[in-house]
């Protein structure tokens, strides 16, 4: 019953980032990428202000994570 539960958690994080991504309209392989390369230089920080530069609407990640539908 716990992998299951844990399983669906997880489940939940990935589509709610999913789902925010696209409502920022930035590209979701693109977000995935960076985040899952720059979390892991944090991971010995103290400092999380990090993070605010990889939220969905950051002006960061719009940059660097541009959707190919998003009207110019």
């Amino acid at each position: 019953m716990i992998e299951s539960s844990n399983g669906a958690k997880a489940s939940a994080i990935l589509y709610s980032l999913v789902e925010t991504a696209k409502a920022n309209m930035i590209n979701t392989f693109e977000y995935f990428n960076l985040l899952l390369t720059e979390i892991p230089q944090h991971m010995d920080d103290k400092d999380l202000r990090f993070i605010d530069d990889l939220l969905p609407w950051s002006p960061r990640v719009q940059k660097e994570c541009p959707s190919r539908y998003k009207k110019s």
